[in-house]
C-alpha cells in the first residue's frame, strides 16, 4: 500500500530563523499553507545540527500527513507536536 503521505506535495521555505513558510498541496490540488518554528531547544535535544532543520521539518510535516492530516495547525511551533503526540520524537528521529 503506498505511503499516503508521498500523495502530498511540501513547499518549504525558510522565512526567518528557525521558522518556515510550507505549502501542502493535496493531490486533488487543495491547498494549505502553515508557519512551523523549530525552537533551537528542540534541535538540542533531539542532537541535531542547524544543517537538519530543514529536514526535520520535512519529516514532522511527512509524519503529521501520515497520522493526523486534518489536524495540522496553521501556525505551530514542532515541540509542541512532541508534546501532544507521546511518539514524535522518536518516530522523527528514526526517520532523520
Amino acid at each position: 500500500m503506498p505511503d499516503p503521505a508521498e500523495s502530498w506535495t511540501l513547499d518549504i521555505r525558510a522565512s526567518a530563523p528557525h521558522v518556515y513558510d510550507v505549502a501542502i498541496t493535496h493531490p486533488s490540488r487543495a491547498r494549505t499553507t502553515h508557519c512551523v518554528t523549530v525552537p533551537r531547544s528542540m534541535l538540542d535535544e533531539l542532537g541535531l545540527s542547524a544543517a537538519q532543520e530543514p529536514i526535520l521539518v520535512r519529516q514532522a510535516l511527512a509524519y503529521l500527513l501520515e497520522h493526523h492530516p486534518a489536524a495540522i495547525p496553521d501556525r505551530f511551533d514542532l515541540d509542541e507536536v512532541g508534546r501532544a503526540i507521546p511518539d514524535f520524537q522518536t518516530d522523527i528521529l528514526d526517520r532523520m
